[in-house]
């Protein structure tokens, strides 16, 4: 729960969140949020009842079938292009984004050269660019850089689009169908799919592939860090200088207003878009079991509640977004999906950052080698493959294990070190220069840059060290050193 009182009081300010978000996004956008919140009851993989598996020599439905309408959705025109029959499908409508998006320059970038829109589609659903990001630390200090996360992309229009490319590229689209459970067989997997609402009869379909873009609502989306995210596109904050308004050309990456409370430590985010619109999260870092049903809706009461404590004005919410966002340690087993004839793509495969959490960067980077890898897998299901198709940046190494300590931040009277050991870290990146502190916000920063960071992170803070070991197990600690020195061996 979100605190803020007697326990009525807090069911008060969960009901008055549950009406905002319905108010302002609709009955279906409150029921996704209900979903996902729900599936926090059984946090374990939950395979649903499995067709009859198809017999060897069966013909498929399909080459592809994504289960999953959000980002993963740009794969579908893409593997449509390379002559593939595909189908996506989702319980809400396909392409309808919950979430807002920024970008880099090699995203944009990454965007056209993926052939699904031409340069200036994409420069037209760019609706802000910053000349610098900022990150700030309550009780510390500020952190500008440059090249992080500058440019804001419309999420609605860039899902519309690509679902309209799917779509004259002949993608069958399965709005508001739920997968229920599959069998694999020897050259096909059968499906059983369902309208999303109760008491629907199951649909058989099948496949060559299933791809599982259904992020952590996937049974198979078994990473060992998530981050439960609330908040949404607002109007009416007040715009000028100081800490407390919106400046339009400056996003805020990440900012704390105070230290652990409640056994976490909230970060807030800002992106700024369209005029007088600007994209707003708040947003901690829990292991998966930590996060049980109802951690959205109470985080969005928190939102709410404290949002002034972030930025001035009057804010009215224009659009909710909302969501988990698996990330993977690296300290513990990866998600993997059984069998040959599954991939897991996007969130329920974690492999972006585990700190920075940029599935948006990381998939758009890997967009045009993850098509090709699905539909290498379709037509030689036969060869090595792993059940994730992101390739996993070196940095990623050494990064988790700051991410599992975020999540296991120290309280009571400790409760300011978190914020301390951010201030001084970043102090250190931004000693670094723009390069280093950038390309580890990006995913880019080479293992033995990092393994400096880290160094002199330790001398300016020599109590890091008590804080990793209270934070992570012995063996754990082993493989962070044994992956870091990993990649710096590769690297030489």
């Amino acid at each position: 729960m979100s605190g803020g009182g007697a326990p009525g009081s807090a069911a008060r300010e969960i009901d008055a969140a549950r009406g905002r978000v319905r108010e302002a996004g609709g009955e279906a956008l409150l029921a996704r949020l209900e979903h996902l919140d729900a599936v926090r009851a059984a946090p374990a993989p939950r395979p649903g009842p499995s067709p009859r598996p198809p017999d060897r020599g069966a013909t498929a439905d399909y080459d592809v079938v994504i289960a999953g309408g959000g980002l993963s959705l740009l794969l579908a025109p893409l593997l449509a292009s390379a002559g593939l029959r595909v189908a996506v499908l989702d319980r809400a409508r396909i392409g309808a984004a919950h979430r807002e998006w920024n970008a880099g320059t090699a995203e944009v970038a990454a965007l056209s050269a993926s052939g699904i829109f031409t340069r200036d589609e994409i420069e037209r659903l760019v609706i802000a660019r910053y000349v610098e990001g900022l990150c700030r630390w309550h009780g510390g200090g500020t952190y500008p850089v440059r090249g992080v996360l500058d440019h804001a992309i419309d999420a609605g229009g860039l899902l519309a689009a690509a679902r309209a490319r799917a779509e004259a590229l002949g993608v069958t689209l399965l709005d508001g169908h739920a997968l229920l459970g599959y069998a694999e067989g020897p050259d096909a997997v059968a499906l059983a799919v369902a309208e999303a609402q109760p008491g629907a009869a199951p649909r058989a379909l099948s496949a060559r592939l299933l791809v599982d873009a259904r992020g952590a609502a996937s049974p198979y989306a078994t990473a060992d860090l998530l981050c439960p995210t609330v908040g949404g596109v607002l109007a009416g904050l007040s715009e000028g200088d100081g800490e407390r308004r919106i400046r339009p050309d400056v996003g805020e990456i990440l900012a704390t207003t105070e230290d652990v409370e409640e056994g976490r430590q909230h970060l807030w985010e800002a992106f700024p878009g369209r005029p007088g619109e600007t994209t707003v999260y708040l947003f901690y870092y829990a292991r998966s079991g930590d996060v049980g049903p109802g951690a959205l809706l109470s985080l969005y009461a928190r939102f709410f509640r404290l949002l002034s404590r972030y930025k001035e004005g009057d804010a009215r919410l224009v659009r909710p977004t909302f969501g988990f966002i698996p990330g993977w340690s690296r300290l513990s087993a990866a998600p993997r999906a059984p069998g040959r004839r599954v991939r897991l793509v996007g969130d329920a495969a974690a492999r972006h950052s585990p700190l920075t959490f940029c599935g948006f960067g990381a998939n758009v980077r890997e967009l045009a080698a993850t098509a090709a890898d699905l539909a290498r897998a379709v037509r030689e299901p036969g060869a090595r493959h792993t059940s994730a198709t992101a390739r996993d940046a070196p940095v990623h190494s050494g990064t988790g294990a700051l991410a599992a300590l975020m999540a296991k931040p120290a309280g009571g009277a400790r409760a300011g070190e978190m914020n301390a050991l951010l201030d001084t870290a970043f102090a250190v990146l931004h000693a670094m220069g723009n390069d280093a502190y950038a390309a580890l916000l990006r995913d880019e920063m080479q293992p033995a840059d990092f393994v400096r960071f880290l160094r002199e992170t330790a001398a300016r803070r020599p109590e890091v060290y008590r804080e990793v070991v209270s934070a992570l197990p012995l063996r754990a600690i082993g493989r962070w050193g044994a992956g870091l020195a990993r990649e710096l061996y590769r690297a030489r």
